[in-house]
């Protein structure tokens, strides 16, 4: 992906392993920008990064969100500008949480079953 530069302060979309976030440029670290996340716009994906849709692996992750104004280090090419409302932080990880327990309820598989295992243990906690 090309490298698209934003400046410090700027509002962009970032993506962060398997999730992706609205956050604010807080500082340029040469090959990444550290972003303040703002807003979830999609929520990480469960499991072994490194083995994706497989169970069978040495220890399904529970991959949690970043947490609001959480500040994480996101490779340049995964950063581009953002324009429009920035949505209420609780407010987009409930939808992202929603959405992706619709994707995972739509065909049963045992990867599908332990994520949307994991990501209910993540609802309880994140809406207490």
């Amino acid at each position: 992906m090309p490298v698209v530069e934003v400046k410090i302060g700027e509002i962009v979309t970032a993506i962060n392993k398997t999730g992706k976030y609205i956050g604010e440029v807080t500082e340029d670290r040469g090959n990444a920008y550290l972003v303040r996340i703002l807003a979830v716009l999609k929520h990480p994906m469960q499991g072994d990064l490194h083995n994706p849709r497989q169970t069978e692996v040495a220890m399904f992750h529970q991959r949690r969100a970043l947490a609001y104004r959480e500040q994480t280090n996101v490779p340049k090419n995964m950063v581009k500008p953002y324009e429009g409302e920035i949505p209420d932080y609780q407010a987009s990880l409930r939808e992202a949480v929603t959405t992706m327990k619709e994707a995972l309820t739509k065909e049963e598989t045992d990867f599908n079953k332990l994520s949307l295992q994991q990501l209910e243990e993540l609802e309880a906690d994140y809406f207490k």
